[in-house]
């Protein structure tokens, strides 16, 4: 079996639980460095997708690109073609609070949107994209046992990366919504449709206040405590 942008061979080559990176690099990091014997069952356009074992359960991690239309693509694919149950983002995100700091993590118990991708719902007002419940007790109880500080709020995914206007963050964080990145409500919508389980995890790698962010290359390799954290709440 194949899709035409994933290209497990079987049923299997993918699990139940996976975990999904925006950064392709960042999928075959955690594998590399978390899985237990894994092996690559996805190269379609450089979007890997690496299937082994946490703790001896089979696990998935497979990178999802970025924005709203390639999360919906690669999270469709996954629940409606592979049967994937339980689908957790690791991403990376803007912070709009002082408090709120550079490699702090924050899980996306809502998902506000500039996006129009409900459109294809056909729903007669505006739906309100939330995490699942059980993932996210499975992450509080993770960060409790570990001593890893979360966040937990509603969150922005916008589809402008480049906005034209550069105050354009104060009316959401005036709200208070903790930050902002592009892939989550994509994701908690498709779940809730196909009847699947998601959440979002992301750690601050932009700040609006201060004007602070990380090198390309530690938003692949160091976000290791959110990536601890949600592969403890797959295996649970």
């Amino acid at each position: 079996m194949s899709t035409a942008h994933i290209n497990a061979a079987k049923k299997g080559d993918i699990a139940e639980s996976i975990l999904l990176p925006g950064d392709p690099l960042r999928a075959k990091f955690i594998a590399e460095t978390f899985l237990d014997s894994p092996r690559c069952y996805n190269e379609i356009r450089g979007m890997l997708g690496y299937t082994g074992t946490y703790k001896g359960v089979p696990v998935s991690v497979q990178g999802s690109g970025m924005g709203m239309p390639s999360m919906g693509i690669y999270s469709y694919e996954l629940i409606k073609e592979y049967g994937v149950k339980n689908l957790i983002r690791v991403g990376s995100a803007g912070s709009f609070h002082e408090d709120i700091k550079l490699m702090d993590i924050v899980v996306g118990l809502s998902a506000s949107t500039d996006s129009a991708w409900q459109h294809t719902y056909n729903i007669p007002g505006h739906f309100a994209p939330c995490c699942d419940y059980d993932l996210l007790i499975k992450v509080k109880e993770a960060s409790d046992k570990a001593n890893i500080p979360i966040h937990a709020g509603n969150i922005v995914s916008c589809d402008v990366f480049y906005e034209d206007d550069p105050e354009w963050w104060k009316s959401w964080a005036k709200m208070g919504v903790m930050g902002v990145e592009m892939e989550a409500a994509a994701l908690y919508m498709n779940a809730a449709r196909l009847g699947a389980k998601a959440l979002a995890m992301v750690t601050i790698s932009d700040h609006f206040v201060t004007g602070g962010r990380l090198t390309a290359e530690e938003r692949e390799k160091s976000f290791t405590d959110m990536m601890k954290l949600a592969l403890e709440a797959a295996v649970a």
